[in-house]
């Protein structure tokens, strides 16, 4: 029993968890990374970015265009279940009491940058966890008109996961052996896209704090 606990941890590496589920469980933590309001914990990027360099190294067994269509089908699908979700829930989700995988400062943060940004949120939003969550959401609460919505998520869909997997997809054919140093790679991407993303939230964080 302790030796599983002790497993645990490795579960939520990106690369572990792609070698585990395969492409089944990747495509769905896409689709839950947008589409369930808990899925803002998930690696989304690093995930993207590990996808695209095991593909190219035939790690992960699925042909690039398969896995670029299955990644953009289920980014569009969980988009839309957090719009119908949104549009559901309403205006409650804001009076909503805070729990283990809710927080209210989450969705104050994301309005903050959608009154900024409006509906390209959907798109910038896409590179930020957490604005990736509850974005969608937001939107089918203020009842954003269905094409429109559409027409960002499809745009944010598709940059977003060609700039993480295409762009890791061929850096690995570019550059020998870089799944050998896949681990610090995607630390390297974590740091990286960290630095964008604190300041993000801390301008959004404040502005949410001062309307």
């Amino acid at each position: 029993m302790e030796e599983f606990i002790q497993q645990i941890p490795k579960l939520f590496v990106p690369e572990n968890l792609i070698k585990i589920g395969g492409l089944g469980l990747l495509l769905f933590i896409v689709f839950a990374e947008t589409g369930l309001f808990i899925g803002f914990f998930l690696p989304g990027d690093s995930l993207l970015f590990t996808a695209g360099i095991l593909c190219s190294t035939h790690v992960l067994d699925v042909n690039i265009i398969t896995l670029m269509l299955g990644l953009n089908v289920a980014a569009i699908l969980g988009n839309l279940t957090g719009y119908y979700f949104g549009l559901k829930v309403g205006p409650k989700l804001f009076t909503r009491n805070d729990s283990i995988f809710f927080k209210k400062k989450y969705i104050k943060i994301t309005r903050s940058f959608y009154k900024r940004h409006g509906g390209k949120s959907l798109i910038i939003g896409r590179f930020l966890p957490i604005i990736r969550t509850f974005a969608p959401i937001l939107s089918g609460v203020i009842q954003m008109e269905k094409k429109l919505f559409l027409g960002y998520t499809i745009i944010g869909s598709i940059l977003w996961t060609s700039a993480m997997t295409l762009s890791a997809y061929y850096l690995a054919k570019v550059i020998p052996d870089l799944d050998d140093h896949l681990g610090l790679v995607v630390l390297f991407l974590i740091i990286i896209t960290a630095i964008p993303v604190f300041t993000t939230y801390l301008r959004e964080k404040k502005s949410s704090e001062n309307p």
